[in-house]
């Protein structure tokens, strides 16, 4: 067990190093957009793993919130990254769009995370998260 995590952080870490090599930097690119679709999308997102695109409330404060939303992600760029949001969100309400990992989990394929766990957990670079903030129009 212990070599199979050794072995997927350094695969984590070699991923990024060759996402970053090839100017793909971990990050989020979103613009403020309506929902009234019921889904919020990322124009662009760089993982350094499969995962998950995950949609939190936020406000002014910058804290993620509750999770209203999630989409998976593949590890290396994914344009046009669309969420189905599970509850009402209005205009002038603020999102997080999050990278989130799919490790910890028990399964694989199936989004774990709820508000603070470990499973299906905010990926950081540098102690930062991987997001980007939007409002929603």
């Amino acid at each position: 067990m212990k070599s199979l995590i050794l072995s997927a952080v350094f695969a984590a870490t070699a991923t990024a190093a060759l996402a970053a090599s090839h100017g793909m930097a971990p990050g989020v690119t979103a613009a403020d957009q309506s929902v009234a679709n019921g889904v919020v999308s990322a124009d662009r997102v760089i993982a350094a793993e499969n995962g998950w695109l995950v949609v939190h409330r936020t406000d002014a404060a910058m804290k993620p919130g509750p999770v209203v939303g999630y989409a998976p992600l593949r590890a290396g760029e994914n344009i046009d990254v669309a969420a189905i949001l599970n509850e009402e969100v209005k205009p002038g309400e603020m999102l997080m769009l999050m990278v989130h990992s799919e490790a910890g989990g028990m399964q694989t394929g199936a989004f774990e995370y709820t508000l603070g766990a470990k499973e299906d957990g905010p990926i950081r670079i540098d102690d930062k998260l991987v997001m980007a903030t939007i409002t929603v129009q």
